[in-house]
């Protein structure tokens, strides 16, 4: 069956429209038109991921940031609360892990660009979305432009500022982004003073933005003043119910950028007065894809590897120039001196997140591990890193025939092109929900026909046409494009799809997937590779490195994540050379013994443990501080203890909790677990 699309037109591009972009030192200049961000004049698709430096060590951060790095993240964002940095009134602390320009500058060394959020609401599941306690009793309104407050935002704006000043873009450094406030959707007037507020103390940066949510509509912003940005999530753990949800509009095609649906734990209904964002006049950029999902109490959702992949292509296929993530690198919130510092009921927010745990089941967990969707998620931001200057410039085109969430019978398909060539992208994956295999796929992109095929199980994925490689033409190929080195372009096999290519040339071929896959054409090579090679790919160096079944990185040397020997191999510009690293490693064994409860926790950790529940206490040692230890038991909310402080929590959302061994070892540690009841959501 032949599969079409909508006309496509070619886009009147706007530019100089808005009061946004900015130069470096060196001449370099970042702007925004209507349709794609611009850097060094060029079109530039970049790749951005959240990592919350206070949720994290400062030993961590660098070598953290170098794994995003290698994952193909080449912006790190990051919110600034206002708790953490002034929780008793006129008593700053950006010392230690709340040091922003030491991160800032770790980000810097790891080859990364930097977004400051910097609220002062800034949500992220903080007390008080993030403002101190503090100012929730001074006798003024928040987040209004009123005088008592704007001396507030003033100052804090202001001892920000102290900390980041010569960072900036036009210093010659990585600070390229600063958003004002989180959520705000009917106040433009207050986001405009904030803006003009920063810029007075000093703020500047090519490029300021401000959350776009709310209805369909969009949230109302100064037109002009702020890009817009907006996102998607794979659930909906702020639902105040227990009950299962609709199948997610965000494994279909569609140019609607905006999800309705986050932040309606804390946004109200629109007013109905004819607002409508002006859409056109902005590039799709994201800021807060899902790139996990945290736990609340009532709602134990579970992340699979797909739901972000299929995700994040879908959102590039549908016109998403700009992919940004929330979470990338999970975290531990602190302990604040007064309280703790995660949203609660008790601090009058819908729900109740864990008092440390902000793993939020990330690419990256809050202990530095790698999960699946990194491997998945680094095979499109390879890509664009590579081919994005391309990819920017072309529109999205919807298929003829649009697809609801619920359809599991047709083919979810869109493309992006110039109206000569482009990119097709092929959705199969809906979360919750078994898709039926279509077979004889012919899609029909006007400029090329695609040759058939039959797409089958969980898979997403995107194939090129008319593509131009060195002297040569692609006129297709049924593969993934991934990155190219030099004259040698790198392709990844589609699962259940055979690998052909041919080109305007007359030269066809179907390729045997493996590293050692070369085929020649003109100036060219191409070397298609195994989805599993792919899925340990990383662009370091200038050059492809795949991992053997490890996950390698750039602090200085090439790194593997985790423990003991690893190996790899290095495209050299003929041939992938193959290295070995040999290092000990002791893997850690968990020993639990039930016991007597050791003590009582304090009020403010016995609150999340359940209040009137049941609780089992274990005794905890670990025979080495190497690697990780699984903590199987089944229960509602777990705690860990180490020498009488509380350590680490999770909630139980049916996967065993990983936790470093070097937690427990040569501490005493104690494990409480509380009574399970059938008071959530969940889905393991």
């Amino acid at each position: 069956m032949e599969y079409k699309f909508k006309n496509y037109k070619q886009p009147e591009i706007m530019r100089n429209h808005l009061e946004l972009g900015g130069t470096a030192p060196n001449g370099e200049r970042i702007d925004v038109n209507s349709l794609y961000i611009e850097r060094g004049g060029k079109p530039w698709l970049g790749v951005m991921g959240e990592y919350h430096f206070v949720r994290d060590s400062r030993d961590n951060w660098y070598r953290e940031l170098c794994k995003m790095k290698a994952g193909g993240v080449c912006i790190v964002a990051t919110y600034l609360f206002w708790i953490y940095h002034e929780e008793t009134e006129n008593e700053f602390d950006f010392s230690g892990d709340r040091d922003i320009r030491r991160f800032i500058l770790d980000a810097e060394r790891a080859g990364m660009d930097v977004v400051i959020r910097i609220g002062p609401w800034a949500h992220g599941e903080c007390r008080n979305g993030g403002l101190p306690d503090w100012l929730l009793k001074k006798p003024y309104k928040l987040r209004d432009n009123n005088e008592e407050y704007m001396a507030q935002a003033r100052k804090w704006y202001s001892r920000i500022y102290d900390e980041v000043k010569g960072l900036f873009y036009k210093d010659g450094g990585n600070i390229i982004g600063i958003q004002i406030e989180n959520e705000l959707t009917d106040k433009p007037w207050h986001l405009l003073a904030l803006k003009h507020l920063a810029m007075d103390i000093g703020y500047d940066a090519p490029i300021w933005t401000v959350t776009g949510w709310n209805s369909l509509y969009g949230a109302k912003i100064p037109t002009e003043d702020f890009l817009p940005v907006f996102g998607g999530y794979e659930e909906a753990p702020w639902e105040p119910h227990t009950d299962p949800l609709p199948l997610s509009v965000h494994y279909v095609f569609d140019p609607n950028r905006n999800d309705a649906a986050i932040g309606l734990d804390v946004i109200g209904k629109n007013d109905d007065d004819g607002w409508r964002l002006p859409y056109e006049r902005y590039p799709f950029v994201t800021c807060e894809l899902g790139g996990g999902l945290p736990t609340t109490h009532h709602r134990r959702v579970y992340i699979r590897p797909m739901d972000v992949y299929a995700m994040s292509l879908v959102k590039l296929g549908s016109g998403n120039n700009l992919i940004g993530y929330y979470m990338y690198k999970g975290g531990i919130n602190k302990n604040g001196k007064l309280s703790t510092l995660n949203e609660t009921k008790a601090t009058g927010y819908p729900n109740d997140y864990a008092a440390l745990n902000y793993d939020f089941q990330a690419p990256l967990s809050a202990y530095g591990e790698v999960r699946e969707h990194y491997r998945l998620t680094n095979m499109l931001h390879i890509f664009v890193n590579d081919f994005g200057d391309s990819l920017a410039a072309m529109p999205a085109v919807m298929p003829e025939k649009q697809v609801s969430a619920d359809d599991l019978s047709s083919l979810r398909y869109s493309m992006r092109t110039d109206g000569k060539s482009g990119f097709v992208f092929v959705n199969h994956y809906q979360r919750l929900a078994k898709l039926e295999p279509i077979e004889d796929v012919v899609i029909d992109t006007v400029a090329v026909k695609l040759p058939p095929i039959t797409v089958d199980g969980d898979v997403a994925f995107i194939m090129p046409f008319n593509m131009a490689m060195g002297d040569t033409t692609l006129k297709y190929a049924t593969a993934q494009p991934l990155c190219s080195v030099g004259n040698t372009y790198f392709f990844v096999e589609i699962d259940g799809i055979e690998p052909k290519f041919s080109f305007t040339s007359g030269e066809r071929f179907t390729a045997k997937a493996g590293i050692d896959s070369s085929v020649s054409v003109g100036d060219i090579r191409i070397i298609t590779l195994t989805f599993d090679q792919a899925r340990f790919a990383r662009k370091l160096r200038g050059t492809l490195y795949i991992g053997e079944n490890c996950d390698l990185y750039d602090d200085g040397d090439i790194n593997a994540v985790g423990c003991g020997s690893y190996a790899y191999y290095k495209w050299t510009g003929k041939r992938f050379e193959e290295h070995a690293v040999r290092r000990s490693f002791n893997k850690a064994e968990l020993i639990l013994k039930e016991c007597d409860a050791p003590f009582e926790p304090t009020e403010k950790y016995e609150l999340e443990i359940g209040g009137r529940r049941a609780l089992k206490w274990y005794h905890a040692k670990v025979t080495t501080p190497e690697g990780f230890v699984e903590i199987p038991m089944e229960c509602d909310v777990a705690q860990l203890y180490t020498d009488g402080a509380l350590t680490a929590d999770n909630f139980w959302y049916g996967k065993p909790w990983r936790i470093p061994a070097r937690l427990i070892y040569g501490k005493k540690a104690y494990i409480v677990c509380s009574e399970l009841k059938n008071d959530f959501y969940r889905e393991v």
